[in-house]
């Protein structure tokens, strides 16, 4: 079913094409930028006009006479120089809620031409404990792949973790030298973390250790049969470590395949480019240099200096032989054409590995893979109060596990302060809810782009725009149908149904009140806010969305009364208050985040 924005942009199209000739570009229906003029607008006069060299406000006059909108809006007023204000009747308002509050998808149609989509997120390294600078990659990624995934589109989760490379010479040095098989499988991250730190210091002052740990590296990329048990032993206790990790936040993958998985793949990928001469020797090394093709400034294998431009390659085999990142990354993108077939292929890495993708991008788009749409999901850094990436007090990472067990703690605690009476396994699992939910919320609203001051005071308040808000708004929206009781709700409901289909033409609820009318036009714009988060990958418009209508719903709660009112009144007031939940809940769960029933 359409929006009202796009019933709009449809029969505006419609009067448009009878009134002018050639028709200009489809005419954008947006919201009112002021409620009290209107529920959405156009500037199609103004366009047209501009066009034809007529008077936009006699054209606007034409095209309010013209457009058939009697059975949705009102006559549409003329705004300014020519735009066209409109205004939504209450008895279509009515309608369309009934319609979405029948369906089970909430009126949210699925895309018309699905695709193939890989969204490569999180991406952690193994032998290092997950920080809270994956939070930004796992909770984006995992929300727009379930966005994707409830709008229709073939949604593939890859996890591309770091398993393979120069750090784990250091690794396998010192655990033959250091290693514990018991403190291995207890605390994997800790004891390899711990040791690769300890050989990378002596690494510097020392070369003979330096030397030592890049012969057991090249001992691993050989195949040698210890090194590769001992690898494959820290691969696995990671990844068991990883996955508990990725349980408590609710994240699944369909994939993880790391670098490793690529190596067999590497040599074929630098003698194919080399073949088609679009990477070249250069100092004993293999790299990918520009071909003149683009302006300079656009080109990604060129830097700007006070002199001109300088050459910027991209390195895809070391002189010493041995491969790195943009390797491995083109030797995916083939992979991922060949196997999962994808249309696109969408990356949550952070804004410092901006230049890195452009140039990847680009590299596959010569190689042949210009059809695939690669996109760079970039996001900023989470800062402390000091407006500085968040350290511990000591000065290192913030640990995710500990992050994640500081907001369940917390939100226990504000929980045990409002509700001492509730038990304490009650306690421990709604705050379990409310502090992941928190978390999460917290850095999805934000716009992706942009840097953020972590707070645990802003992220677990119980108003704003924040998921505590949200989950409390749900709360209320099913706390009504308790008191009303069971059968005497679906009773209810069932006769609302019934009049839908009585007279399918007519509306089975009414609005009338401010409160009403407003919740419900909020209501019929998720499906767009859907659209918007996952075509421009920012779940921010979804979290704005979601506010926004938490906060209609509790004006809605304060002024209209329910379950007292007489009984169409309240029948319609009940309806709204199933589908305002029920758009909540569903909303959320595209977050990443769970509702409950009491709080």
């Amino acid at each position: 079913m359409n929006t009202p924005r796009q019933e709009l942009e449809a029969r505006v199209a419609q009067a448009v094409q009878k009134l002018f000739s050639p028709a200009p570009l489809p005419p954008f229906v947006r919201p009112c930028p002021d409620a009290r003029h209107g529920d959405f607008q156009t500037n199609v006069a103004l366009v047209h006009a501009k066009e034809a060299k007529a008077n936009p406000r006699e054209l606007a006059v034409k095209l309010s006479e013209t457009v058939e909108l009697e059975d949705i809006a009102e006559k549409p007023e003329i705004a300014g120089p020519g735009f066209l204000n409109f205004r939504l009747k209450p008895e279509y308002l009515a309608k369309q809620v009934v319609a979405r509050w029948d369906d089970a998808r909430l009126g949210v149609p699925l895309v018309a031409n699905p695709e193939t989509i890989v969204i490569d997120y999180s991406s952690p390294n193994i032998a290092k404990e997950m920080h809270v600078g994956h939070l930004r990659s796992t909770v984006l990624g995992d929300a727009l792949a379930r966005l994707h995934l409830f709008l229709g589109h073939t949604v593939i989760a890859d996890n591309h973790i770091g398993d393979w490379g120069t750090g784990f010479g250091m690794i396998l040095f010192g655990y033959k030298r250091d290693g514990d098989p018991e403190k291995l499988r207890l605390d994997p991250f800790g004891h390899l973390e711990g040791i690769y730190q300890r050989v990378r210091e002596e690494a510097k002052n020392d070369p003979a250790v330096n030397d030592a740990a890049k012969r057991e590296l090249v001992l691993l990329q050989q195949g040698d049969a210890e090194n590769r048990k001992l690898w494959e032993q820290f691969l696995k206790y990671s990844l068991e470590a990883l996955e508990v990790i990725y349980q408590r936040l609710g994240v699944q993958f369909d994939y993880t395949l790391g670098e490793s998985f690529y190596n067999d793949a590497l040599p074929g990928v630098v003698a194919n480019l080399l073949e088609r001469f679009i990477a070249r020797e250069s100092e004993g090394a293999v790299a990918i240099f520009s071909d003149g093709q683009l302006a300079p400034k656009d080109d990604p294998f060129l830097v700007s200096e006070k002199e001109g431009f300088r050459d910027n390659p991209l390195l895809i085999r070391k002189s010493d032989g041995g491969y790195n990142y943009a390797t491995t990354d083109l030797a995916t993108i083939r992979y991922r054409r060949e196997h999962f077939h994808a249309k696109r292929v969408v990356y949550v890495v952070d804004g410092r590995q901006q230049m890195h993708f452009k140039q990847l991008f680009e590299a596959a788009k010569r190689w042949g893979y210009g059809d695939m749409e690669l996109e760079h999901v970039w996001f900023g850094t989470i800062l402390g109060a000091d407006k500085k990436p968040i350290k511990t007090r000591e000065g290192g990472d913030v640990k995710l596990k500990a992050l994640i067990a500081e907001a369940e703690e917390r939100a226990g605690k504000i929980i045990a302060e409002k509700r001492p009476e509730m038990s304490e396994h009650d306690r421990a699992v709604l705050g379990r809810v409310i502090g992941l939910g928190a978390l999460k919320y917290a850095d999805l609203a934000q716009n992706r782009n942009l840097d953020y001051v972590f707070s645990w005071e802003k992220l677990l308040a119980f108003d704003g725009n924040t998921a505590p808000y949200l989950q409390n708004a749900y709360v209320r929206t099913r706390s009504i149908f308790r008191k009303a009781g069971t059968e005497t709700v679906e009773g209810i409901f069932a006769k609302v149904r019934a009049i839908q289909k009585l007279d399918p033409a007519g509306a089975a609820i009414f609005l009338s009140e401010p409160a009403e009318l407003a919740l419900s036009k909020k209501l019929l714009d998720f499906a767009d806010s859907l659209h918007m988060a996952a075509q421009e990958y920012r779940p921010h418009y979804l979290c704005l969305y979601l506010f926004e209508l938490a906060t209609l719903f509790h004006k809605f709660w304060e002024s209209c009364p329910v379950l007292t009112a007489e009984e169409a009144v309240r029948n319609s007031r009940l309806v709204l208050c199933d589908l305002t939940g029920r758009t909540l809940a569903q909303g959320l769960k595209l977050l990443g985040i769970d509702v409950i029933e009491q709080m």
